[in-house]
């Protein structure tokens, strides 16, 4: 059925010009990923998705069938369907009903289908969509998203999909919010020969037709749905198999391209010391049912679930490890295991991920590289804008902003985790992350689903653990923009110190100061406290760098780096237009 989808679609495919990227403009509805649901998509649940695609990389386009099959959760007599609109729609089908032309239309990338007749509350129903034509071509990968469409050093086709801020429906035809994951997803993708295809989830063969195409079928359960990835090049294969603590095994493969040195076999070996991190720090990888898959690409990086991209050129940071591929690894818990139903709460996948690489190096290494790669991060958090905004957000909305929030609900989101960990201890710490990513305390393999959570739903499971209420420290961290100061005075042999803190919250935050080398935590009740400290007495205030706040000399640096990063902007810009202009 699939290839005779993909065969017919073949014919309508016109020889392409070079990639243009951004033209023609994508549409706003395409960009707006997590965006407002149409009132018919309220009215369902998508429960499977089978997709088929053709690439072709000598044309730069696609060939697709897509089946999405739904539950009907109140009685509807449409469907509306996202998709670019840079494909052309072949072809709309209801079950065994193909559709008149005029039952569908797709103007704006929101395709609104009348079904044959109204579904009733409770029934099931299949749409297959065929599509076809010239995806769009990212811009800047994978922060501005599509597809990239590259050359490996030899002239091979080297090609992948990056869409995490515009959306699944630059490739196929989706529902495209965070909560429309369907349980499982059949995807085959069909490459020229000599070329593989790696995706998702378990490979379930590899059929190689007459003309020496091959046609890759994989299987994922749960997928993300920005996490849904089509690769295509000349890939060579490591594999290997991590006998797990919890006494599962788990298959790990990269795909890579080929090279003459040994840099993707060192990476590779990088995969067991890591995964034996995350489950000894955290727990079980949720996806061991699957594969930890990294797959070589021609952008930066990607959390594409069990397929991560990788493109960092096999660097290696001063503490010994890939850290771009520990940080996309980390997003397995953070993003496919835990997903957040509004990216109003995208934090707590950036700023998780994020503090997994500090929390590695300490794991690695001890408390003093902790702290210097904390430090290291700290010059950039912007607080322009509070990192949880409290309304419904699109990716665009969080990311796409003069306020930098979408640096902030990394490194600020990373450094509230650090900052609640020093305040409630590891204990109560890591069972609210488990409890968050798992459901309970004491997962293993088989004992949990995925989850989607809410930064209201993780402050309850902070202030579980911990025995105490902590809405106010989240208050100022997540829902304001400013940082909390600590004002200073010594008089009469006594230090007296007060938060101060945007809007006047209440921020009762112990601190740490340290008198002639002995640390007293001061209790800050209300938000005041004070110590004794004999008259030339030398004082340093948090001297292990626990609590995050404002300080003279981090704001003088970032203002200082924010300034000369514009000077060189704006001289780049002007070279420019001074070229155009001969």
């Amino acid at each position: 059925m699939r290839a005779a989808l993909l065969l017919s679609a073949v014919l309508i495919i016109p020889a392409a010009a070079s990639a243009d990227p951004g033209n023609p403009p994508i549409t706003a509805q395409t960009s707006s990923s997590g965006g407002p649901l149409d009132p018919s998509q309220k009215r369902v649940r998508l429960d499977t998705v089978d997709l088929s695609v053709e690439v072709f990389p000598a044309s730069e386009t696609i060939a697709g069938a897509a089946t999405l099959s739904f539950t009907a959760t109140e009685r509807t007599d449409r469907i509306a369907i996202d998709l670019d609109t840079n494909y052309r729609v072949e072809a709309v089908s209801v079950g065994a009903t193909t559709l008149p032309a005029s039952a569908y239309a797709n103007p704006e990338g929101r395709m609104m289908v009348r079904l044959p007749r109204a579904v009733a509350k409770g029934a099931s129903f299949a749409v297959t969509i065929r599509y076809a034509g010239k995806p769009h071509v990212a811009v800047r990968p994978p922060w501005d998203g599509g597809w990239t469409w590259a050359k490996t050093p030899d002239g091979k086709p080297w090609v992948a999909t990056s869409v995490q801020m515009e959306g699944c429906d630059l490739i196929w035809p989706c529902i495209d919010h965070p909560t429309y994951e369907p349980a499982t997803m059949k995807i085959a993708i069909t490459v020229p020969a000599g070329l593989k295809a790696p995706s998702n989830g378990v490979l379930k063969g590899v059929d190689t037709l007459a003309d020496g195409r091959t046609t890759w079928r994989w299987e994922a359960r749960d997928p993300t749905l920005y996490g849904v990835a089509i690769n295509v090049g000349p890939y060579e294969e490591i594999s290997g198999t991590y006998r797990s603590r919890f006494g599962n095994t788990i298959p790990m493969y990269f795909w890579h391209l080929p090279r003459s040195d040994d840099k993707p076999q060192k990476l590779f070996a990088e995969f067991a010391p890591t995964l034996d991190f995350f489950e000894t720090m955290i727990g079980p990888y949720p996806f061991a049912d699957q594969k930890l898959g990294v797959v070589e690409t021609p952008h930066k990086g990607m959390e594409h679930q069990s397929i991560n991209a990788y493109g960092n050129d096999y660097a290696k940071t001063v503490w010994g490890f890939d850290d771009l591929f520990q940080h996309e690894f980390a997003h397995e818990w953070f993003a496919n295991q835990l997903t957040v139903p509004d990216w109003d709460d995208f934090w707590l996948h950036e700023g998780t991920g994020s503090y997994m690489q500090p929390l590695y190096v300490q794991w690695r290494q001890g408390d003093a590289g902790y702290i210097a790669h904390m430090l290291g991060s700290v010059a950039r958090i912007y607080n322009r804008a509070p990192i949880v905004a409290g309304k419904p957000q699109s990716a665009e909305d969080v990311y796409n902003s003069e306020a930098r929030r979408g640096s902030d609900i990394y490194v600020k989101g990373s450094w509230t985790l650090h900052t609640l960990r020093g305040l409630i201890g590891d204990k109560a710490f890591f069972d609210a992350l488990r409890l968050a990513i798992y459901g309970r305390t004491d997962p293993k393999p088989g004992n949990f689903k995925p989850v989607y959570r809410t930064t209201p739903e993780f402050i309850g499971f902070v202030n579980q653990t911990s025995g105490g209420t902590y809405d106010w420290f989240f208050d100022v961290y997540l829902r304001s923009a400013a940082l909390p100061r600590l004002i200073e005075q010594r008089k009469g042999g006594m230090l007296s110190l007060q938060w101060t803190t945007e809007g006047n919250k209440p921020f009762p935050m112990p601190i740490d100061v340290s008198v002639d080398g002995k640390v007293t935590r001061v209790a800050m009740t209300d938000g005041r406290g004070s110590i004794a400290v004999p008259d030339g007495a030398h004082v340093v205030i948090d001297p292990m760098s626990r609590v995050l706040r404002h300080t003279e000399a981090v704001s003088a640096f970032g203002d200082w780096s924010e300034a000369r990063f514009k000077a060189q902007q704006d001289a780049a810009k002007a070279a420019e237009k001074a070229k155009a202009a001969q």
